[in-house]
Protein backbone atom coordinates (compact mmCIF):
# COMPACT_ATOMS: atom_id res chain seq x y z
CA UNK A 1 0.00 0.00 0.00
CA UNK A 2 1.30 3.45 -0.87
CA UNK A 3 1.84 6.14 1.81
CA UNK A 4 0.12 9.04 0.04
CA UNK A 5 -3.41 9.42 -1.27
CA UNK A 6 -4.18 9.48 -4.96
CA UNK A 7 -7.42 10.12 -6.84
CA UNK A 8 -8.39 6.42 -6.57
CA UNK A 9 -7.83 5.83 -2.88
CA UNK A 10 -6.35 6.67 0.48
CA UNK A 11 -2.73 6.04 1.36
CA UNK A 12 -1.46 4.27 4.45
CA UNK A 13 -0.99 7.49 6.43
CA UNK A 14 -4.58 8.68 5.87
CA UNK A 15 -6.02 5.25 6.62
CA UNK A 16 -3.94 4.95 9.79
CA UNK A 17 -4.88 8.45 10.97
CA UNK A 18 -8.57 7.74 10.31
CA UNK A 19 -8.65 4.57 12.39
CA UNK A 20 -6.40 5.80 15.19
CA UNK A 21 -8.53 8.92 15.58
CA UNK A 22 -11.74 6.87 15.41
CA UNK A 23 -10.49 4.68 18.28
CA UNK A 24 -9.38 7.76 20.24
CA UNK A 25 -12.67 9.63 19.76
CA UNK A 26 -14.83 6.64 20.71
CA UNK A 27 -12.51 5.65 23.56
CA UNK A 28 -12.40 9.20 24.94
CA UNK A 29 -16.19 9.42 24.79
CA UNK A 30 -16.61 6.14 26.68
CA UNK A 31 -13.93 7.09 29.19
CA UNK A 32 -15.57 10.48 29.71
CA UNK A 33 -18.97 8.91 30.28
CA UNK A 34 -17.48 6.42 32.74
CA UNK A 35 -15.26 8.76 34.74
CA UNK A 36 -18.02 11.22 35.65
CA UNK A 37 -19.73 8.43 37.61
CA UNK A 38 -16.66 7.34 39.61
CA UNK A 39 -16.72 8.05 43.33
CA UNK A 40 -13.72 9.38 45.24
CA UNK A 41 -12.74 5.94 46.57
CA UNK A 42 -12.55 4.35 43.12
CA UNK A 43 -8.95 3.58 41.99
CA UNK A 44 -9.61 5.29 38.64
CA UNK A 45 -11.01 8.49 40.20
CA UNK A 46 -7.77 10.38 39.51
CA UNK A 47 -6.26 8.16 36.81
CA UNK A 48 -9.21 8.34 34.38
CA UNK A 49 -9.25 12.16 34.07
CA UNK A 50 -5.45 12.24 33.65
CA UNK A 51 -5.68 9.63 30.89
CA UNK A 52 -8.64 11.45 29.31
CA UNK A 53 -6.76 14.76 29.23
CA UNK A 54 -3.54 13.21 27.91
CA UNK A 55 -5.32 11.34 25.13
CA UNK A 56 -7.25 14.51 24.32
CA UNK A 57 -3.95 16.30 23.70
CA UNK A 58 -2.77 13.37 21.55
CA UNK A 59 -6.01 13.69 19.58
CA UNK A 60 -5.41 17.43 19.10
CA UNK A 61 -1.91 16.74 17.80
CA UNK A 62 -3.14 14.06 15.42
CA UNK A 63 -5.90 16.38 14.20
CA UNK A 64 -3.34 19.08 13.39
CA UNK A 65 -1.16 16.54 11.57
CA UNK A 66 -4.20 15.15 9.76
CA UNK A 67 -5.20 18.60 8.52
CA UNK A 68 -1.68 19.25 7.22
CA UNK A 69 -1.57 15.79 5.61
CA UNK A 70 -4.99 16.35 4.04
CA UNK A 71 -3.88 19.66 2.51
CA UNK A 72 -0.67 18.07 1.18
CA UNK A 73 -2.43 15.12 -0.50
CA UNK A 74 -5.02 14.83 -3.23
CA UNK A 75 -8.55 14.01 -2.11
CA UNK A 76 -9.57 10.62 -3.49
CA UNK A 77 -12.65 10.71 -5.69
CA UNK A 78 -15.76 10.65 -3.53
CA UNK A 79 -18.19 8.04 -4.77
CA UNK A 80 -21.96 8.29 -4.85
CA UNK A 81 -24.65 10.61 -6.10
CA UNK A 82 -23.92 14.35 -6.25
CA UNK A 83 -25.77 15.05 -3.00
CA UNK A 84 -23.86 12.23 -1.28
CA UNK A 85 -20.54 13.65 -2.44
CA UNK A 86 -21.47 17.11 -1.10
CA UNK A 87 -22.69 15.58 2.18
CA UNK A 88 -19.46 13.61 2.56
CA UNK A 89 -17.36 16.76 2.18
CA UNK A 90 -19.42 18.62 4.77
CA UNK A 91 -19.43 15.71 7.21
CA UNK A 92 -15.63 15.54 7.08
CA UNK A 93 -15.35 19.30 7.63
CA UNK A 94 -17.76 19.01 10.55
CA UNK A 95 -15.62 16.19 12.02
CA UNK A 96 -12.56 18.43 12.00
CA UNK A 97 -14.50 21.33 13.52
CA UNK A 98 -16.17 19.20 16.22
CA UNK A 99 -12.95 17.45 17.24
CA UNK A 100 -11.20 20.82 17.53
CA UNK A 101 -14.11 22.25 19.55
CA UNK A 102 -14.29 19.24 21.88
CA UNK A 103 -10.54 19.42 22.53
CA UNK A 104 -10.71 23.18 23.10
CA UNK A 105 -13.63 22.92 25.52
CA UNK A 106 -11.78 20.14 27.39
CA UNK A 107 -8.75 22.41 27.67
CA UNK A 108 -10.98 25.19 29.05
CA UNK A 109 -12.37 22.82 31.70
CA UNK A 110 -8.93 21.69 32.81
CA UNK A 111 -7.32 25.13 32.91
CA UNK A 112 -10.29 27.04 34.38
CA UNK A 113 -8.50 27.47 37.72
CA UNK A 114 -5.28 28.70 36.10
CA UNK A 115 -3.42 25.39 36.43
CA UNK A 116 -1.49 24.07 33.43
CA UNK A 117 -2.66 20.92 31.65
CA UNK A 118 -0.24 18.08 32.42
CA UNK A 119 0.20 15.61 29.59
CA UNK A 120 1.12 12.20 31.04
CA UNK A 121 3.56 14.00 33.36
CA UNK A 122 5.86 14.56 30.36
CA UNK A 123 5.09 18.23 29.74
CA UNK A 124 2.52 20.88 30.53
CA UNK A 125 0.37 23.14 28.39
CA UNK A 126 -0.03 26.48 30.13
CA UNK A 127 -3.43 27.92 31.03
CA UNK A 128 -3.95 30.81 28.64
CA UNK A 129 -7.62 31.60 29.17
CA UNK A 130 -8.82 31.11 32.72
CA UNK A 131 -10.69 32.70 35.57
CA UNK A 132 -13.87 33.40 33.65
CA UNK A 133 -17.04 33.17 35.72
CA UNK A 134 -18.35 29.58 35.69
CA UNK A 135 -15.75 28.64 33.06
CA UNK A 136 -15.41 25.03 34.22
CA UNK A 137 -19.18 24.44 34.35
CA UNK A 138 -19.97 26.12 31.02
CA UNK A 139 -17.04 24.50 29.22
CA UNK A 140 -18.06 21.17 30.78
CA UNK A 141 -21.59 21.38 29.41
CA UNK A 142 -20.32 22.45 25.98
CA UNK A 143 -17.75 19.63 26.04
CA UNK A 144 -20.43 17.04 26.81
CA UNK A 145 -22.85 18.32 24.14
CA UNK A 146 -20.19 18.54 21.46
CA UNK A 147 -18.79 15.10 22.33
CA UNK A 148 -22.29 13.61 22.06
CA UNK A 149 -22.80 15.34 18.71
CA UNK A 150 -19.41 14.04 17.56
CA UNK A 151 -20.35 10.46 18.45
CA UNK A 152 -23.71 10.83 16.70
CA UNK A 153 -21.91 12.09 13.59
CA UNK A 154 -19.48 9.16 13.81
CA UNK A 155 -22.42 6.74 13.95
CA UNK A 156 -23.98 8.41 10.90
CA UNK A 157 -20.62 8.23 9.13
CA UNK A 158 -20.35 4.51 9.91
CA UNK A 159 -23.87 3.87 8.66
CA UNK A 160 -23.12 5.76 5.44
CA UNK A 161 -20.00 3.62 4.92
CA UNK A 162 -22.07 0.46 5.40
CA UNK A 163 -24.69 1.77 2.97
CA UNK A 164 -21.99 2.32 0.35
CA UNK A 165 -20.62 -1.17 0.95
CA UNK A 166 -23.81 -3.21 1.28
CA UNK A 167 -26.33 -1.36 -0.90
CA UNK A 168 -24.29 0.57 -3.44
CA UNK A 169 -21.55 -2.06 -3.59
CA UNK A 170 -18.92 0.57 -4.23
CA UNK A 171 -15.41 0.50 -2.71
CA UNK A 172 -15.86 3.45 -0.31
CA UNK A 173 -15.50 1.35 2.85
CA UNK A 174 -12.83 -0.89 1.36
CA UNK A 175 -10.71 2.14 0.46
CA UNK A 176 -10.66 3.22 4.12
CA UNK A 177 -9.74 -0.33 5.10
CA UNK A 178 -6.83 -0.11 2.68
CA UNK A 179 -8.31 -2.66 0.29
CA UNK A 180 -10.29 -0.75 -2.37
CA UNK A 181 -9.60 1.13 -5.55
CA UNK A 182 -7.55 0.14 -8.58
CA UNK A 183 -4.78 -1.13 -6.31
CA UNK A 184 -6.90 -4.15 -5.38
CA UNK A 185 -8.83 -6.80 -7.25
CA UNK A 186 -12.19 -6.00 -5.64
CA UNK A 187 -15.03 -5.34 -8.09
CA UNK A 188 -16.55 -1.88 -8.10
CA UNK A 189 -19.90 -0.51 -9.12
CA UNK A 190 -20.71 3.14 -8.82
CA UNK A 191 -24.03 4.81 -8.43
CA UNK A 192 -24.65 7.50 -10.96
CA UNK A 193 -27.35 10.15 -10.80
Amino acid sequence: MRLRNDRQGYGLVSVGLHWIMAVLVIGLFLLGETMVDLDYTHPWYHKAPDLHRGLGVVTAGLLAFRLVWRLANPLPEILGRPWERRAALWVHRLFYLLIAAVVTSGYLITTADGQALSVFGAFEIPATLHGLENQEDIAGRVHEWLATLLIALAALHGLAALKHHLLDRDPTLLRMLGAGGPHSSSPTRRNTP
